[in-house]
């Protein structure tokens, strides 16, 4: 587990560096959209990664690997905290330097519905073992199934942002 994990710290600092490098060198439009686009597909790994961490730290009960999973919890924040920063410089480089308050405002829509599917998320991982070490407690499973379906509502407002994004950044090609 730990050694997935150093890998995405490791590439995630590696692609900081390479982010930084290219904007010294370029504020290309097309550059910047594709950048946007990877550091979007790098969070939905972040959180394949981050779920499938759970998963191992679930089945460790009932005497949980807390230390493994705090480590986890601290890479995937690291993670997170280094996407966000990311996509926030190209937010003010649409907005400021290429004069696309449109696509800076779909940019802000996205994070603030990222911050929420994350708090989702940790409230979803929070449910799943409460279930698990309270079999006996009625409501667990219905609680799990309505973050689920907050889960989904916000993949699709995200969906739907990134759908805008799309076609406001081809209408300019």
């Amino acid at each position: 587990m730990t050694k997935k994990h150093m890998t995405l710290s490791s590439l995630r600092q590696l692609n900081s560096s390479i982010f930084q490098l290219f904007i010294m060198v370029s504020t290309d439009f097309k550059g910047l959209i594709q950048r946007f686009y990877h550091l979007q597909s790098e969070r939905v790994e972040t959180y394949r990664l981050f779920d499938e961490g759970h998963e191992a730290y679930l089945r460790t009960g009932p005497h949980y690997d807390f230390d493994h999973y705090k480590q986890l919890v601290h890479e995937i924040t690291q993670a997170f905290c280094g996407i966000s920063k990311e996509v926030l410089d190209i937010k003010g480089m649409l907005h400021h330097e290429l004069n696309r308050p449109d696509l800076s405002e779909h940019i802000e829509k996205l994070q603030s519905k990222e911050k929420q599917k994350l708090e989702l998320t940790a409230k979803l991982q929070l449910a799943r073992q409460r279930a698990q070490d309270h079999p006996e407690e009625e409501g667990c499973q219905e609680k799990i199934q309505e973050i689920k379906h907050e889960i989904i509502k916000n993949k699709e407002a995200i969906s739907e942002i990134m759908q805008d994004f799309k076609y406001d950044s081809e209408e300019s090609d």
